[in-house]
């Protein structure tokens, strides 16, 4: 197998490798920011080769598995109706497929700049004829509800007849994740197959438990030359599939080409009458493949131009960001804002973490806010549609305020998993990840540097604010004075190192003081006031009606902001920051005998509990925790926040930290990479780079052993781009202003992209130590910039090189 760029645009693969088409079929997923399919080859269906798998944001539905007489309920991201299945027979004979077919030729490729997928493959089947079949597959970005495929097939050595089988399949499971298994995966029931005239047939499911109704219908042509080839049609259909028989007549040498276009319509849309009869309508008028795809090209060519970031000095990382962007951009894209969709972790291509949302829009929205935030505005609306329920779980759990779940799915509600799969034991153990209750802190820094980077005074007054009043009213609720100390302590919770549950020996979940909790919540205490007296006076009235919010809790958030409690303990090298209060008491681990023993221990937490240990008795962390601090904050932000609560800072406790953690550190998860490699761009630019890279590559290379083919990992991948922005040239916007700190690394030399402040149009350079920033926009847009030389600004028009 080889895996090589071109031009920066091309993912290619060169030959069949069953052992690798799950990871290839994630990777080469086609979506449109409404459904996502993963880049299965039509004629196969879900086997150990093969899965696939469509998806929808929303899709969700619950079911029960009885495990030990005990039952367990999860909500999934659900595999949705199948419509890609096309088949080929030839003379009567059995449908060719991988399995009774020599590959002559095989290539699989991903054009990532027209959002195309495409194979070419000349096969041999078992009598020796020779077929050339070459195939292209879009979701439409033009269009959210065409998904389109294209078969060019060309006999080589034969005539005959030929037979093209194109079904819509309802019979699919959730069975894309291993672990998931033993889980009950039928979240289907058919409802009807139809037809819709001679040429269009048409499926209708619905899920079992949340009642969305999905509808597919799907039109097949052949044609030669231009000119449509009359055929034959038989049907056959049942209750959760139906299927079209196409039979014509096929000459040597002389190529036929098949187009399937389906309609996807779902009871979530608007303006629809009934989703199978939408559907239908719609698939009758689809233009042609190549019309539709015209169309489509140019859409992407649109995102394209607010998206790309140009890297022209290395080939591997300019591939690998477009194939990012092409991942992020078919997840969260201008149709993700007709729709009640937050960002699920795995994308839209597998059903690793059941399709949910968790705090990894931290790293997406970053990327999307400085070009497309009109998306982040519409993501951000899912989490204040679901407002009342994070009400209810604070409520419910002793708390005032919004408490958010660490897992989030249809409703909002907790839907994290009491019991979690360790593949290297086979046990069910419990999960007590729900404590992670930091992902409200996220949401609310999400909020904040939305508003930064766009200045969307609407968004802040209507939803916003209220959002961040009551995220900070749950923390001032869930902190409690220690008059010992003379400061404020927040107990029972999880950080982001996932491997600490609770203290070693106790039958308490959650730790008391994780420092990264603390520290945000210390600066949300600040936050929160800054933006109530940034209101106008009759919109500050207006919130602290609809949150009820009292003088004496915004005394309270005063107090947090500076009576915070942080631990801290001293190591050889000086004081660091605790990950948690009691982290330095803790037995440290013999890391080199672990790296000896398992070829990979970035899941350490599975390999100690599979030898019958616990993590919670080590010195280590899954993923950066206590890191988080200085790759979330500028170091103005930090000081503030330090110095505000009485504790000093300097710069040198970023290099002691890292340093330390980074010993301390599996990096059970990519995201860490991302955050070790922004806090060591100033620091260390070789390891940054270094760190960076290895996130670049870790999907596509499936650095985690198996993962991604469940799913691509999006903050990840998102990450990467927003590292190039914030980590690599330090943009941020404050105030308004566009501020610049570059901490450039030299593969990224000549790099250029653009960007969006407050609605202004920018493009970016950076160039022989110069970064150059012109304003690419209409008549009247300015923007202030700011760097360690000084303040400019910019008008439409204008460039200024730093």
């Amino acid at each position: 197998m080889t895996n090589r760029a071109e031009k920066g645009w091309t993912l290619l693969y060169d030959g069949f490798e069953p052992d690798d088409e799950g990871l290839r079929e994630a990777l080469t997923s086609t979506g449109n920011g409404y459904f996502c399919t993963r880049g299965t080859f039509a004629w196969a269906e879900a086997g150990g080769v093969h899965y696939p798998g469509t998806y929808m944001h929303g899709g969700y539905n619950r079911e029960t598995t009885i495990m030990d007489g005990v039952p367990v309920l999860n909500e999934d991201l659900v595999n949705l109706p199948n419509w890609l299945l096309l088949e080929l027979r030839i003379e009567g004979q059995n449908a060719l497929g991988a399995g009774n077919v020599e590959f002559l030729e095989y290539k699989h490729e991903l054009d990532i700049k027209n959002a195309v997928l495409k194979r070419r493959v000349r096969l041999k089947d078992d009598r020796g004829r020779v077929t050339l079949l070459e195939t292209r597959r879009f979701v439409s970005m033009a269009d959210r509800h065409l998904g389109a495929m294209e078969w060019r097939i060309t006999p080589e050595n034969w005539s005959g007849e030929v037979e093209i089988i194109s079904a819509l399949d309802g019979r699919v499971t959730n069975r894309g994740v291993a672990r998931y298994r033993d889980l009950e995966g039928r979240h289907l029931d058919p409802v009807s197959p139809r037809t819709f005239g001679p040429e269009i047939i048409g499926l209708l499911s619905r899920t079992r438990q949340s009642r969305i109704y999905v509808a597919e219908a799907a039109r097949t042509r052949v044609y030669r030359g231009r000119t449509v080839l009359p055929v034959d049609r038989s049907l056959f259909q049942m209750s959760d599939y139906i299927h079209q028989v196409l039979t014509f007549e096929a000459e040597e040498g002389t190529p036929i080409r098949v187009e399937k276009m389906v309609g996807f319509f779902t009871s979530h849309d608007h303006a629809i009458t009934e989703p199978l009869t939408n559907a239908g309508q719609a698939a009758r008028r689809f233009p042609s493949f190549a019309e539709a795809l015209d169309g489509h090209s140019r859409a992407w060519a649109e995102l394209w131009d607010v998206c790309d970031i140009s890297v022209p000095n290395d080939e591997r990382v300019q591939l690998l960001h477009r194939l990012h962007a092409y991942h992020v951009l078919q997840v969260c894209s201008p149709h993700t804002t007709d729709l009640d969709a937050g960002v699920p972790a795995r994308g839209l291509n597998g059903e690793a973490y059941r399709g949910h949302i968790f705090w990894d829009e931290l790293y997406v929205y970053p990327f999307l806010n400085l070009r497309l935030p009109r998306i982040t505005r519409s993501l951000l609306m899912y989490r204040y549609r679901r407002l009342d329920e994070a009400r209810a779980l604070a409520k419910e759990s002793g708390y005032r305020g919004a408490m958010y779940p660490w897992q989030s799915g249809s409703g909002g509600g907790e839907e994290t998993q009491v019991v979690h799969l360790n593949p290297n034991s086979g046990n069910w153990d419990p999960d007590a990840s729900h404590n992670q209750r930091h992902v409200s802190a996220a949401i609310f820094y999400n909020i904040w540097r939305y508003y930064e980077a766009s200045g969307d005074d609407e968004f802040l007054n209507e939803y916003g604010a209220e959002m961040m009043v009551e995220i900070a009213r749950f923390w001032a609720s869930i902190a409690h004075f220690n008059p010992a100390r003379g400061r404020y302590e927040i107990h029972g919770v999880m950080g982001p190192d996932e491997f600490h549950e609770k203290y070693p020996d106790s039958e308490e979940e959650g730790l008391r003081n994780n420092a990264y909790t603390n520290v945000m919540v210390a600066w949300i205490s600040t936050t929160v006031r800054r933006m109530l007296d940034g209101l106008p006076a009759r919109l500050r009235r207006s919130v602290l009606a609809k949150t009820g919010l009292t003088d004496r809790e915004i005394e309270r958030f005063a107090e947090m902001s500076e009576k915070m409690f942080v631990p801290f303990h001293d190591t050889e090298n000086g004081e660091v920051i605790s990950q948690f209060e009691g982290y330095d008491a803790l037995e440290d681990l013999d890391w080199d005998a672990y790296r000896e023993k398992y070829d990979n221990i970035q899941r350490l937490d599975r390999i100690l509990k599979a030898e019958g240990d616990d993590p919670d008795r080590y010195k280590l962390a899954k993923q950066a925790d206590t890191v988080l601090i200085f790759f979330l904050f500028s170091e103005e932000e930090i000081r503030e926040t330090l110095e505000a609560l009485g504790y000093e800072y300097t710069p040198e406790m970023v290099l002691r930290n890292i340093e330390y953690y980074d010993e301390r550190t599996s990096h059970g998860s990519t995201l860490s990479f991302i955050a070790h490699a922004g806090v060591l761009a100033g620091i260390d630019p070789e390891s940054s780079w270094e760190r960076y890279l290895i996130a670049l590559e870790s999907d596509v290379g499936d650095v985690q052993g198996g993962t991604t083919k469940e799913g691509i990992h999006l903050g990840v991948m998102a990450g990467t781009l927003d590292l190039i922005q914030r980590g690599y040239l330090g943009a941020r916007v404050v105030d308004g202003a566009l501020h610049f700190d570059p901490k450039p690394v030299k593969p990224l030399e000549g790099m250029s992209f653009p960007m969006q402040v407050h609605g202004t149009r920018l493009e970016v350079s950076l160039e022989g130590g110069r970064l150059t920033v012109r304003v690419d926009d209409d008549p009247g847009k300015t923007v202030r910039i700011m760097t360690e030389g000084g303040e400019k600004t910019l008008e439409a028009g204008e460039s200024h090189t730093f």
